[in-house]
């Protein structure tokens, strides 16, 4: 599996409401409470041997319920939205876009973790695993046996998510570090729709 291929099917997860609370309710009081945020991240890919495969890094939004936009700067550009009912995989090197229907797939990916419906508990068994190191982690297994993720954890500090983990069925670890991050900005009101650049190839999944 290459990243570009992976990069749509990681919709992560990011920051969480500032609770004095453990992970798991820090986790419910983000999806009650945060509505929409903007952050930057740097992404990191490693393979079963723990071997790197690639970095990346820039600047996320989403917009609750079903609404995101991943735009990777770094090392090439690729936009990523999420317009509620349709992801749109923009590769401006490739000059492709590719689109499939979110539908109820978003429930039990990752971006459900962030940009989902309230009710994440229906799509994820969450098991708060303590303070290791820096963090207080957080771990959420999909309940659909065909989600293309084992597993999702999330290290907290003083009530704030720093970093999130997805691992894969093929033995991939992704760790995603999050910065600069604003809760309820404004954003305009075409934010999270996509049009594709003239001249490119739209293939639908």
């Amino acid at each position: 599996m290459t990243l570009r291929t992976f990069i749509p099917l990681l919709l992560l997860v990011f920051w969480m409401q500032p609770v004095h609370a453990g992970a798991i309710e820090q986790l419910q009081g983000f999806i009650e409470n945060t509505r929409s945020a903007r952050a930057s991240f740097s992404q990191s890919v490693v393979d079963i041997d723990g071997e790197a495969l690639q970095d990346s890094s820039g600047v996320l939004e989403f917009l609750r319920p079903g609404k995101f936009r991943w735009h990777y700067k770094e090392p090439f550009e690729q936009l990523v939205v999420g317009d509620g009912t349709t992801l749109w995989v923009y590769d401006k090197d490739l000059s492709q876009v590719t689109t499939r229907k979110l539908g109820s797939a978003l429930g039990s990916s990752p971006a459900a973790l962030l940009a989902g419906s309230d009710d994440v508990e229906l799509y994820f068994s969450l098991d708060a695993q303590g303070r290791k190191g820096r963090y207080e982690w957080l771990e959420a297994k999909p309940n659909d046996e065909d989600s293309l993720f084992d597993r999702v954890r999330m290290g907290f500090d003083a009530n704030t998510l720093y970093v999130m983990e997805l691992y894969d069925h093929f033995g991939q670890k992704t760790v995603i570090r999050f910065s600069e991050f604003t809760r309820d900005p404004v954003f305009p009101a075409d934010n999270f729709t996509f049009t594709p650049p003239p001249g490119v190839d739209v293939v639908s999944e």
